[in-house]
Order: structure tokens, then C-alpha cells, then sequence
């Protein structure tokens, strides 16, 4: 909202000696961002206000030029050159004398121009620099003005404009009327209301007949009939000026006087030519196939949610939106209905957005007017078309009003100080109250307030303690800090997750969090069968995109196109993870839909804690390309299967729990390349490469391996203790075993370590061999074994039998030794 601080002035009585950054403190003090203060261009020397008294038309010459005798208040007139054919004698100008320097350092002088000698310049708006318009001279009219008078404050050119971000709850501020309420309340000083206007007693019936069908949408509509309108009366120069520094375009008188008032008053206001309009006026909702040509000349198939202005000829407007081009006021007209309503806010904000047009009329109904100006408003723009173009009003106005009484709003008067922390009295709130208009009633604390009628967003006693805090300044609320209450830091549950997430980092994963939900084209993409309990789904009531309406039942779809984004971008070697919440579905309780005008009692607050999914803490990677880069150093190594399991690992130790590994099927998994990841004897997730099926619908390379399990069903770990250390010598030993191809490596090192027994402190894969020296399906695992005791030295024979053991262990789970590959350890330095 656009605020010029002389139409300001006119409204309210400003202290004397008010400063523009005061104005601006006072602004932002009653919650209105100032995002521009608006100064006039710098314009010196003489610029006056001249009478046209004599035009000669000189010929000769590529472009017409007229030779101008003007007055501006000498003894002898000026002759003044000019192009300009869009004024005549008589009309008041503005003009700039020799001597004046105009925006962008443009300096006047008299000057021989066409065979005359121009003595100034008639000015246009561009040049004055209040506007754009280049077409002709700004002419100020015929009568008003003294030749000769100084033009700069009839230009405005000593005026500033506040450009100011009004909320969406205040719409009362969209106008002048409004915005002078809340700067006198602030200032304490007096002002004076435009709407409070004596209302003409016009005689007669209703020129219209007018109904509205639909009064929950329209609880107040009001007409009023002019004729004899002077189509070519132009808008008077005081009215374009204020509404081009509020960023109104000037279209004609009609047009004009009815942005004025909505600027003025908050009103928006609509002007039909009265010529076209066919039969009674009704309000409806739109039917089923209708359209409407709008002003903007587009032609616009309407919903039956649209409300509409009609007549017998069907749409003429859409209500609160953007009037119809069969009734716009033209070249031509002379009779005119104008219309002010006040409509339902969300109704009009969804045909704002449903018909993408948006206007200063729909930006100020879907914020709220008030109902109460509508005649008023009416009564104001009659009276300048009477004025400024000879119109005379037809018959009584219409008004079809079916408002209610006022809500009114119980408030403890105590509320606001306890609420801002500021010892606020009964009387001050009571003052803020009745300065922005409402009716204050009740004895002590409890007080009944009606708020006014151009404040419909004053539901709550919230509302109310905001517009006391406001106006008695929230640069009064103590500025101190609460005391923190001491905290016991993380929990335990915190501390693992954020340790998991370490240590994926560590492994070199990026994390790479996607939204959390999901369709059923992401599932089917994963290949998961019909009864895979993934698919078991919670729909959101009001999802983000329809495409993707349920809660994630696995982190798998969203980290795979995270990665499936990041190889478009080009990146090659990608390796990232993500944690965080999934949601299984299945049977449970609808949550009900508790109201938002009381606190839900505790049943409902049950029913609506009993209505949440589970939501386990899950942990997912998925990588693709190089795991290890090559280079001088060597050829690299591309990731595989093995990694995914390596980081479940990494997750395990993270955790402080034990993680075994076992062959498994489940999708979305290659059959043969899938790991069963279990803690104990209960299975926690999975890990391997993607089956191929999967890769090409993700549009992934072949071989992406992820893993995927569940953090939350990982056992707390036990209270850590500091490991015995032994200051005895260790003794390696290494064993080559040989199996079938098919049977698990798990299970030979489950066999070796519990044959081992205690004195096995380490155990560890090096390496496997399979080929022809081994036969078909079979192949060799070499194993190094560490053995150390804590109190003492091995001998050769202990390190023996526990060796012995571990391989009879072995042997009767499937391997068998294959020789062994070599011996170290210590002496036996006993005596």
C-alpha cells in the first residue's frame, strides 16, 4: 500500500515539525514494514502553473508545431514552442521558464526553434518525472489554478510516498482511511474519518432491480444509477496525481473515481455502463459451462464455485475478481451503475488463484473489507462524478444487506500484560480498544468487546492482546533472556543416531535426506511382490504432490533417486546415505479431526496418539562407480556388494552391537547377491546389489549395490568397559581351509572362532582362492588367527590344541584344512 504523506496530512493532524524518518518509526512501530520511502525527482528554478491563450499552427514543417501565447503570471505572456496537439486555448499547463533545470539535468533556456523563439517548454509528466506518459502536455484543466502560481506542490514534486507491506490479516490497512486510524492511535493525535459522510437524502425508488442467491457469500450488495455522465469529461489533475503515486494507471473519469474511493475509503468498487446491462442484477453461483469474457480480454470458463455478477444476458462480472468486457465503461457511455459489495474472503481468494487474476480489488476483498462502507463509498463516488463530469443520480441506491450482529470477543483485561510481560492497567487497554473502534463494555478484568465492523480478523482474545501490545509498542517488552533449565544432554538414542551418521561420513557416504513419502510407482519400480508389507502404506490427508501421497515405508526409493539425480548432473562415483523415520502401515485407528476452537479434551488427544504409525529409525546407502579411485597407485576398485555389507558393519560398530551375515532373498536384491544382516537371531536388514530389473527401471548402472536396516532394532549396547590389556606376546597363525563353492564364509568363522576357544583374540579373512587346482564348486578361504593369554606366555602345545580345535570345529561345518600356510609366535620361556 502506497502511502503519499499529503493525502496523509489531510487525515490526520501530524505533529508540527514531523520528519520523514519519524513517520517511517512510527510505520514500523505499528507492524507495517516500510519497504520504500518514494522521493519527489529534484526539479530547480522556475516552474509555474500557465493559461494557453493563443495557439498558431505553423506549417511548413515535417511534424505539426504550434506557436503557444501563455500566461504565467507576468506583465506580457510567453511564446513557447510546442508539438503537442492534446490542449487548447484556455486549458492551465505547466510551465518551465528559462532558468529551470528538469530530472535529468534537462536545463531550460529560450532558445530559436522553428522560426520562433520558444521562451520555456510546456511540459509533459515524463518530463516533470512524476510519470510515464509521453503523449501530450499535462494538462491541469480550465479553472483552479492562478497563472503564474509556483507548480511543484500542485505536482506533488514536495511530496513523499510510503510504500508499505500490509499483512494479509490487515486488510483494513489497504486503505488511506485505515492507515490514518492506526497512525493517529499511535501519535495520539486527532483525524478525521472520510467515511464519515451525511448520506444524501435521493429520492425516488431503486433505478435496478437486484437479488442475491447466495447471501452467505454476499452479505451486503449495494447499487446506485447516475445518467448523464459527459463521456469526455476528463479526471481532474488532483485525483491522477494521487493515483499514480499509488501505482493506479488513469483510464477515465468513471474508472478513475472509483479507484479513488477504494484507495480512499478500502471499497472496491466496480462501474458498469448502465446502456449495456440487460434486466434485474442477481448474485449466483456460476453453472456448468458458462464463461466470461473478462476486461482484460480474456475469455474464461467458469467453476461452480465462481460467484458472479449477471443479468439476463448471463456473467457481466466475476464477483470481487475483475468486472466483464460486455459492461465496460467506454468512449461512449453516459449512464453508469456502481456497484460496492462486501463478499466472503476465501471465496474470493480461490477464484484469485483458480483463475490466476490477481487485481487491487481481489488483493483487498480476500483480506476483509468493511460492510459497513458500502453506501458510503456508493454516496463518495457520485459525488465526484456530479462534480467533475455532470452525471445526475438516478433514483434511490439498492442495498441488500443480510449481516448479523457483530461477534463479541470476552477479554480478561490482565491478559495483555501477562501475555507481553508489561504491567498494562485496565485503562490503557481499554484506550488501545476503543482507538482502533471497537465497543469496550464490563465492569473490572472482564470485559465484552465488539470489535468494529472493518476488523473482521478480531476473533480471539489473541487478537486482541496483539493490537494492545502494538499500539503500546512492542519496543516496551523487556528484552531478557529465560533462565535455560539444566538438561541432561542427549539421550542415548540421540547420542547412537548422530554416531551412526558419523560414521557413515566417515566411510566417505553423503548424506542426502529426500522427502518422506511415497507412491505406488516408486514401489513397482523396486519390484516388490503384491504382498510385500512395504506396500501396506499411510496415506496423507493432504499431500504434497499427488503422485506421491503416502508416508515411506523404506528409504530405499528416495536415496535411489537422489542417486539417480546426482549421475544426470554427471557425477560418476557416487556413494551417499541416508537416516531417518519410515512409516510401516497396516490396521489402526482413523485419527479423528479434532476442531480448532477449544483444546481437544484427552480422548481425543488419545485417539489421535493411538491413530500414529510406528515409526522405526532406518538407515539406507546406496553407491555406484568407483569406490576407490585409480591412479599411480593403482586401477581402483569399482563398489559392489561387499561394500553395502561393510557399511552395515559400520553402522553395527557405531551402534555397539554384533552384526552377522548371512545369504538372503529379498527385492528389491539380486537373488544370488543379497545378505541377510541379523543381530542375534533376529534379522535387522539387508545388503547387496540391486536386481537388475530394478537398475533399469531407475535408470541406474548395473551392479548399484544398497543396504538398508533398521537402527532401531539394534540392541542397546552394554556399559562399555575398558579392555583387559595383555603385556604377554601374541602368536599368529594362519589357516588355508577348503569348502564348497556354496558354503558361507559366516558360518566357517562362527565354527573356528568357537572352537578356538578363549585365548583367540583375533580372527580375520584374508583371503579367497578359487581354480582348477581345487576342482569344481569349491575354493579356499585363508584365515589369520591371533592367540594371546592375559596372565601369561603361550606354549607351542596350547597354541596347538586351540588351533587343533578350531580346525575340528571347522571340519564339522563343511571346510576342511588345506595346509597350513605358516607359523610365528613365542617361545614357551617357562623354566
Amino acid at each position: 500500500m502506497k502511502v503519499p504523506v499529503s493525502w496523509l496530512s489531510e487525515l490526520v493532524d501530524l505533529p508540527a515539525g514531523i520528519s520523514v524518518a519519524d513517520l517511517d518509526a512510527a510505520f514500523i512501530r505499528l507492524g507495517f514494514e516500510v519497504e520504500d520511502v518514494g522521493r519527489p525527482p529534484v526539479t530547480t528554478g522556475p516552474l509555474v502553473v500557465g493559461r494557453v491563450l493563443d495557439i498558431e499552427e505553423l506549417t511548413g514543417f515535417k511534424k505539426p508545431i504550434r506557436y503557444c501565447q501563455v500566461e504565467v503570471g507576468e506583465s506580457e505572456p510567453r511564446g513557447i514552442v510546442c508539438g503537442a496537439r492534446n490542449f487548447a486555448v484556455g486549458d492551465l499547463v505547466v510551465a518551465a521558464l528559462p532558468g529551470a533545470v528538469l530530472p535529468g539535468d534537462f536545463a531550460i533556456a529560450a532558445r530559436t526553434t522553428y522560426d520562433h523563439v520558444s521562451d520555456g517548454m510546456i511540459c509533459s509528466v515524463r518530463e516533470l518525472g512524476i510519470g510515464e506518459d509521453h503523449a501530450g502536455i499535462l494538462v491541469l484543466g480550465q479553472g483552479g489554478y492562478v497563472p503564474g502560481t509556483p507548480a511543484a506542490e500542485i505536482l506533488g514534486l514536495d511530496d513523499v510516498v510510503f510504500d508499505l507491506d500490509v499483512t494479509p490479516d490487515r486488510g483494513y490497512a489497504m486503505s488511506m482511511r485505515g492507515i490514518a486510524r492506526d497512525l493517529a492511535g499511535v501519535l495520539g493525535v486527532s483525524w478525521r474519518d472520510p467515511a464519515d459522510l451525511p448520506l444524501p437524502d435521493w429520492p425516488g425508488a431503486p433505478a435496478w432491480d437486484v437479488t442475491v442467491a447466495d447471501p452467505d457469500r454476499c452479505d451486503r450488495f449495494s447499487m446506485l444509477a447516475l445518467e448523464g455522465l459527459d463521456p469526455a469529461a476528463p479526471s481532474p489533475w488532483a485525483l491522477r496525481r494521487r493515483l499514480a503515486q499509488c501505482g493506479v494507471r488513469s483510464i477515465s473519469l468513471a474508472v478513475d473515481v472509483t479507484n479513488y474511493v477504494m484507495l480512499e475509503l478500502g471499497q472496491p468498487m466496480h462501474a458498469f455502463d448502465r446502456a449495456t446491462v440487460r434486466g434485474p442484477i442477481t448474485v449466483r453461483r456460476a453453472t456448468a459451462g458458462e464463461r466470461l469474457t473478462t476486461l482484460d480480454g480474456a475469455d474464461r470458463a467458469l467453476a461452480d464455485d465462481d460467484l458472479l455478477i449477471a443479468d439476463d444476458s448471463g456473467p457481466i462480472g466475476l464477483a470481487g475478481v475483475m468486472g466483464g468486457a460486455s459492461t465496460e465503461i467506454g468512449d461512449s457511455t453516459s449512464a453508469v451503475l456502481l456497484e460496492a459489495a462486501h463478499w466472503e474472503q476465501t471465496g474470493i481468494s480461490r477464484g484469485v488463484r483458480r483463475h490466476r487474476l490477481p487485481s487491487e480489488a481481489g488483493k483487498r476483498f480476500e483480506r476483509g473489507t468493511d460492510p459497513d462502507v458500502t453506501v458510503v463509498a456508493l454516496a463518495r463516488a457520485a459525488a465526484l462524478l456530479v462534480e467533475h463530469g455532470g452525471a445526475e443520480v438516478a433514483g434511490a441506491p439498492v442495498d441488500v444487506d443480510t449481516r448479523g450482529p457483530r461477534p463479541v470477543v470476552a477479554l480478561d483485561a490482565g491478559l495483555p500484560g501477562r501475555i507481553a510481560g508489561v504491567p498494562y492497567t485496565r485503562a490503557q487497554v481499554v484506550e488501545v480498544l476503543e482507538a482502533i473502534g471497537a465497543e469496550v463494555a464490563g465492569d473490572g478484568d472482564a470485559l465484552s468487546v465488539t470489535p468494529p465492523s472493518w476488523r473482521g480478523d478480531l476473533r480471539e482474545p489473541a487478537d486482541l492482546v496483539e493490537e494492545v501490545v502494538r499500539f503500546r509498542g512492542f519496543d516496551e517488552i523487556p528484552s531478557i533472556l529465560p533462565t535455560a533449565p539444566p538438561g541432561r544432554g542427549l539421550t542415548e538414542r540421540q547420542r547412537r543416531r548422530r554416531s551412526i551418521g558419523r560414521a557413515l561420513a566417515d566411510a566417505g557416504y553423503v548424506e542426502a535426506p529426500a522427502f518422506p513419502f511415497l507412491g505406488t510407482v516408486q514401489l513397482d519400480a523396486l519390484g516388490l511382490p503384491e504382498d510385500d508389507e512395504r506396500r501396506r502404506v499411510t496415506t496423507v490427508r493432504n499431500p504434497l504432490s499427488e503422485e506421491a501421497p503416502a508416508l515411506r515405508t523404506t528409504l530405499l526409493p528416495g536415496l535411489l533417486a537422489s542417486l539417480a539425480r546426482n549421475l544426470a548432473r554427471g557425477r560418476r562415483d557416487v556413494a551417499l546415505f541416508e537416516h531417518g523415520a519410515v512409516f510401516p502401515g497396516g490396521q489402526r485407528t482413523p485419527a479423528p479431526l479434532p476442531g480448532v476452537d477449544r483444546r481437544p479434551d484427552d480422548a481425543t488427544l488419545a485417539a489421535l496418539l493411538g491413530a500414529v504409525p510406528a515409526q522405526p529409525w532406518h538407515v539406507a546407502v546406496a553407491l555406484t562407480g568407483q569406490r576407490e579411485p585409480r591412479g599411480w597407485w593403482g586401477p581402483g576398485r569399482p563398489a559392489g556388494w561387499a561394500d553395502a555389507v561393510q557399511a552395515a558393519r559400520v553402522v553395527a560398530e557405531a551402534a555397539g552391537a554384533e552384526l552377522t551375515v548371512r545369504a538372503g532373498d529379498r527385492a528389491p536384491w539380486h537373488p544370488g547377491r543379497c545378505a541377510e544382516l541379523l543381530v542375534g537371531d533376529r534379522v535387522v536388514g539387508h545388503a547387496g546389489e540391486l536386481h537388475p530389473r530394478v537398475c533399469a527401471a531407475l535408470d541406474l548402472p548395473a551392479r548399484t549395490s544398497v543396504m538398508e536396516l533398521d537402527a532401531d532394532a539394534l540392541p542397546a549396547p552394554a556399559v562399555p568397559q575398558a579392555p583387559a590389556i595383555s603385556t604377554f606376546p601374541p602368536v599368529h597363525t594362519d589357516l588355508a581351509l577348503e569348502m564348497p563353492g556354496d558354503l558361507p564364509a559366516s558360518r566357517v568363522e562362527s565354527a573356528l572362532r568357537e572352537g578356538a576357544g578363549p585365548l583367540l583374540e583375533e580372527l580375520r579373512l584374508f583371503d579367497m582362492y578359487t581354480g582348477e587346482q581345487l576342482g569344481p564348486d569349491r575354493k579356499s578361504l585363508a584365515y589369520a588367527l591371533t592367540f594371546r593369554a592375559p596372565d601369561r606366555t603361550l606354549t607351542r602345545a596350547e597354541v596347538a590344541e586351540a588351533v587343533a580345535s578350531a580346525l575340528d570345529s571347522a571340519a564339522s561345518a563343511g571346510a576342511k584344512q588345506r595346509g597350513a600356510v605358516g607359523e610365528a609366535g613365542s617361545e614357551d620361556h617357562r623354566g
